[in-house]
């Protein structure tokens, strides 16, 4: 990775949640910075608004959304080991997930703040996300 990256840190809480295989979610999932359903063979996954989700579903969160500034090139390489490894290196767990136009790296939100500084500190922007037109 050899040009600074911008990260969009958005406020609104998210959540990672495990379905049964081929599960529908009896919730709407769409709400959040994020939101991505995910079906294999074995289970469904479900990234959405940390607060909408419904009690009793096993979840992961409240989970920081950083939105790397995109649209990223498919040319560009190491993006998200170039900045994974820094956090790794101090124990912060994360999700990745990609869209077509970039990458979003999810935190526990009690550890939001210490990868903001780490990613700052190697040269990275991070600042608030601006609100658009879908819900931040």
């Amino acid at each position: 990775m050899s040009l600074p990256l911008h990260l969009m840190k958005h406020a609104e809480p998210v959540a990672f949640a495990r379905l049964a295989a081929r599960e529908e979610p009896s919730w709407d999932w769409r709400d959040g910075p994020l939101a991505s359903i995910t079906y294999t063979d074995s289970e469904t996954s479900v990234v959405g608004a940390y607060d909408a989700m419904p009690p009793g579903v096993v979840k992961q969160g409240p989970l920081t959304a950083f939105e790397i500034a995109g649209p990223l090139d498919f040319s560009m390489v190491g993006v998200l080991s170039g900045l994974l490894e820094p956090l790794a290196r101090q124990g912060i767990s994360i999700l990745a997930l990609s869209t077509y136009d970039t990458d979003w790296i999810l935190v526990d939100s009690a550890r939001s703040d210490d990868a903001a500084a780490i990613w700052k500190r190697g040269g990275q922007t991070v600042a608030p996300a601006r609100l658009t037109g879908r819900a931040s």
